[in-house]
């Protein structure tokens, strides 16, 4: 995936997930164009993105955040992955979209090549090599 950077505002994700980083989003068959996108693959039976109470892209606005789904969710990419979705939707909250943005760009790219580091295989998706 080469010219321009993956990491845009329209690709988190009601859920917290930066789709710019998700092997499905960076692969180069059967692309998945995020969870915003026409052609989303994950998001199509998503029982976050579809919740009333998320009444913008990433704003949670029901007093049961974080709900069971999205706990569950974040615990299997804290285990599995080391990233929090709720963390994600905390700093989010607290420091704006662009702001986090530009910390994903920050900690999701290749010091080596520039590429986007694919969280599900911790590797650059462009040269291979895993994060130092």
């Amino acid at each position: 995936m080469t010219g321009k950077s993956p990491f845009r505002t329209t690709l988190i994700a009601p859920c917290g997930m930066n789709c710019a980083i998700c092997m499905t989003f960076l692969r180069e068959k059967n692309r998945c164009g995020g969870c915003y996108a026409p052609d989303r693959l994950c998001s199509i039976n998503c029982t976050i993105s579809s919740c009333d109470q998320v009444p913008g892209r990433y704003n949670h606005s029901c007093g049961a955040f974080p709900c069971r789904r999205l706990k569950q969710l974040d615990k299997r990419y804290r285990t599995k992955y080391h990233m929090s979705m709720i963390e994600n939707l905390d700093a989010i909250k607290r420091d704006g979209i662009r702001s986090f943005v530009r910390s994903e760009r920050e900690r999701w790219s290749c010091k080596a090549c520039g590429g986007t580091i694919d969280i599900h295989h911790y590797r650059c998706s462009e040269c291979g090599r895993e994060p130092e």
